[in-house]
């Protein structure tokens, strides 16, 4: 223990030496949850519509007020060319094109079905899906004030149906950063441990200072543990640096247990530091060290469920998974604060955890090669 201890107090002291590394410790939580959190949602506001109204009744008025009205569009533009709307949408001035063909307001009256057409730029799928969506959710609401026009207190007589009250648990608001802030947390805790401990360690090997260490009586775990404390320790801080930006500056809420969020951030750094030791036995410069970490962390990260629902992913990507720390973390992190789960509700995670844990550190130790 005594050699571990000294071993830890000589990476503090060249990780503090570095100015880079020390400045960069703090200030990438602070600008990355300040910046990241509000900037990445899928929420869509103000899509842009270009109006196409070829009826010009108090119907076709009524619609384009509702759509004018609503939070989700916001009318850019009117006029009487469909050429002149294809161009604006062709030149991405515009998200969507509205037409309201002649004889949209007599058909309503006489108690047709009225015929719109909407042109939606669908370059972006998800924003398309949205769009769609939500001017759908318009148009209902257009019907039932129509109906309700239409109904006189002689002449209707309520029909039989099924009414749905929905609520939203966890997230009543439906508010984004609640639901991004969890996952951007996991990125933090992933670049500190996986970029800086690899980094750390080839970095050594370049100028040379490794040599040294090789050639004494130190054992190969010791060198292996010396390396992940301090990193396990700076990432647990820029954890708790994390969330205090985010209830601070987001008032994010926290339901569960902050003890138990750190007991699965620190398995999960342990992971992430055994995998970042692996990968930095294999690299001679710290060039080839940041291109595989690179690699790893995009697909990492992008696999995890942070951006994308996980049950969406094909079978073989949720197999993948099952060797993807981040994957676990990400959804330790939403259940502990957005639902208050407790260490039962989580054990099937932590488990996982534990065990690439001890996959990945038993690696690095293995293949870490020591000259004496």
């Amino acid at each position: 223990m005594r050699t571990i201890f000294y071993l830890i107090r000589k990476e503090f002291i060249q990780i503090f030496r570095n100015k880079f590394i020390s400045k960069a410790i703090f200030a990438v939580p602070i600008v990355q949850m300040l910046i990241l959190v509000p900037a990445v949602t899928f929420e869509l506001k103000n899509v842009k519509l270009a109006i196409i109204d070829k009826d010009m009744t108090s119907e076709s008025r009524g619609l384009i007020n509702m759509l004018a009205g609503s939070t989700f569009f916001k009318v850019s533009f009117s006029t009487f060319s469909e050429e002149e709307a294809n161009n604006l949408l062709h030149r991405n001035k515009c998200s969507m094109i509205l037409q309201i063909p002649s004889g949209f307001g007599k058909d309503i009256g006489n108690g047709k079905q009225g015929k719109l057409l909407a042109t939606i730029d669908a370059v972006n799928a998800s924003s398309a899906e949205l769009t769609w969506a939500y001017f759908n959710g318009v148009v209902r609401d257009y019907n039932m004030d129509l109906i309700k026009k239409n109904i006189t207190s002689g002449s209707f007589f309520p029909l039989p149906r099924i009414e749905i009250t929905n609520r939203y648990w966890y997230n009543e608001l439906l508010n984004y950063k609640y639901y991004m802030l969890p996952g951007i947390l996991v990125i933090l805790v992933t670049a500190i441990g996986f970029l800086l401990a690899g980094l750390n360690m080839v970095r050594e090997k370049e100028i040379g200072t490794i040599e040294q260490i090789n050639v004494t009586p130190v054992r190969k775990y010791h060198f292996i543990i010396a390396k992940m404390v301090p990193f396990l320790l700076i990432g647990l801080t820029d954890l708790a640096l994390g969330l205090v930006i985010g209830k601070v500056a987001f008032n994010i809420p926290f339901e569960g247990s902050v003890l138990l969020m750190f007991f699965g951030s620190s398995i999960f750094l342990i992971a992430v530091l055994g995998l970042a030791l692996f990968i930095s036995t294999y690299s001679g410069t710290q060039q080839q060290y940041m291109f595989v970490a690179f690699f790893c962390m995009i697909i990492f990260i992008l696999m995890s469920g942070i951006f994308t629902p996980y049950e969406s992913m094909p079978m073989w990507a949720q197999d993948f998974n099952l060797i993807n720390p981040v994957a676990y973390l990400m959804r330790i992190n939403r259940m502990i604060m957005l639902k208050g789960s407790t260490i039962s509700d989580i054990s099937r995670e932590l488990y996982s955890l534990v065990v690439l844990a001890i996959l990945f550190t038993t690696l690095a130790v293995r293949r870490y090669r020591k000259t004496v």
